[in-house]
């Protein structure tokens, strides 16, 4: 199965949702019959791709919080690293991401696992808000404020943008514009 969405992967990042499930099966090496087998529609295919993208994304992060956690770097250094971080994971294949983001099926489990990881990096955020004395008096809405904005940053304005765009220094900058605004005077 793990072929199938590769295949599926070089795909909708090449052609997008012209991708049809017959070439799929071909680039995977199977029968349409196969692919079927496993997923009964190119949605179902997007849709498993988008789960994939949010496990990688959810571990990557907790392996990079917990270096975080253990380091206390400064404010700034803690943005770029998780900047880094989130911009790397959608760097390859910056077409494939902005068709999940925007197609693919919304279902309660993908949903749920979105939300979880969602409110893991606000928490996140808010804990080095607070450990940096940024953020003002709610560092979680402040938090909730700079990932939400970052997520917007990435997925409607970053992954259009040519490659020489320094997309790290974009989130940075737009993190800090967050929490500076917040900060107590």
């Amino acid at each position: 199965m793990a072929f199938i969405l590769e295949a599926a992967a070089q795909l909708f990042d090449r052609d997008g949702l012209a991708a049809t499930t017959n070439h799929i099966a071909d680039r995977a090496g199977v029968s349409i019959g196969t692919v079927y087998q496993y997923f009964p529609n190119k949605q179902a295919l997007l849709y498993a791709l988008t789960l994939r993208h949010i496990d990688s994304l959810a571990a990557r992060l907790d392996a990079v919080c917990a270096d975080l956690r253990r380091r206390e770097p400064p404010f700034v250094d803690t943005m770029t690293v998780l900047a880094t971080e989130i911009a790397a994971l959608h760097r390859d294949r910056p077409r494939l991401h902005a068709l999940m983001h925007q197609n693919s099926p919304r279902v309660p489990e993908g949903l749920a696992r979105l939300q979880t990881l969602t409110e893991r990096l606000i928490a996140e955020v808010a804990g080095h808000l607070r450990r940096c004395d940024r953020g003002a008096e709610d560092a979680t809405v402040t938090a909730a404020t700079l990932v939400h904005a970052l997520d917007a940053q990435l997925h409607h304005v970053l992954l259009e943008l040519p490659d020489e765009v320094d997309q790290v220094d974009r989130l940075v900058t737009l993190a800090l514009a967050i929490a500076d605004a917040r900060r107590p005077a």
